[in-house]
């Protein structure tokens, strides 16, 4: 497993932090908004602590109620933790997906997120009636069922399921925890063209739950995905969740003229 960051001393000392008094905007949102700024550029990384609110307060002439309300509104977003014993962490800014045909390994490595996987099963069964059909092949063929626990800095962050016609790629699970799994079929002279996508959310089981570190019942994200390559082919079909608390899915709207 990945291993976790180091915990670092109060990194928000090393931040030009301040308030505009004169402003309508709410202390609490100002001081919150470079905090969110902060960890969104890498300037306070997973795993370095906030100085405690006392400290932070005086430092910025600020009431520790409006330091407080600043902070809890970045730890219900998920970016900061409460850890007893340790102190107010950062966990990592939320990860941003556009809806395109890309990997989440190449999007998490693109934004700088460090990526690992493990493999949590890689075998040849039969498919059920959704994969045949999505997969274009008669129910019960073979079909290669991968499922994988992908990580972010240190945090898992998706539970994969893909499964591929049999024979497709070479699927050997330590490439697979190396890489992505469009990269291994891209390299094996795939050209993946289009894709049939759908976005859901639900509430996780505990399995899911136990694997994703998240409470029985949490809210996940959840996508399937059925990809092309330029014959017109279907070469995956995937079915995804996403920790709702780390995830996101981005939309790009056009207006019809």
């Amino acid at each position: 497993m990945p291993k976790q960051p180091r915990h670092t001393a109060d990194a928000s000392l090393s931040l030009q932090l301040s308030v505009d008094r004169t402003s309508p905007v709410p202390l609490y949102f100002q001081l919150a908004q470079q905090l969110e700024a902060a960890i969104e550029r890498g300037s306070l990384t997973p795993g370095s602590l906030l100085g405690n609110e006392i400290e932070l307060a005086s430092r910025l002439g600020l009431s520790r109620p409006t330091v407080r309300q600043a902070i809890q509104s970045l730890v219900d977003k998920g970016l900061l933790v409460r850890r007893r014993g340790v102190g107010t962490q950062v966990v990592h800014s939320q990860v941003k997906r556009p809806l395109e045909l890309s990997s989440l390994y190449d999007d998490l490595e693109a934004a700088g997120q460090r990526p690992a996987t493990v493999v949590l099963r890689n075998a040849l069964e039969p498919a059920g009636a959704e994969a045949a059909a999505a997969l274009g092949i008669p129910e019960g063929s073979d079909v290669q069922l991968i499922e994988r626990l992908r990580y972010a800095h240190g945090e898992p962050m998706a539970l994969l399921r893909n499964q591929l016609p049999a024979g497709l790629v070479d699927c050997d699970s330590e490439r697979l925890e190396a890489t992505g799994l469009y990269r291994m079929m891209r390299a094996a002279g795939i050209t993946l063209h289009s894709a049939r996508q759908s976005v859901g959310a639900r509430a996780a089981t505990a399995a899911e739950a136990e694997l994703l570190t998240e409470e029985p019942g949490a809210p996940v994200l959840t996508m399937g995905r059925t990809a092309f390559d330029d014959t017109g082919r279907a070469v995956e079909f995937g079915t995804h969740i996403y920790r709702a608390s780390r995830y996101a899915f981005e939309f790009q709207l056009l207006v019809r003229p």
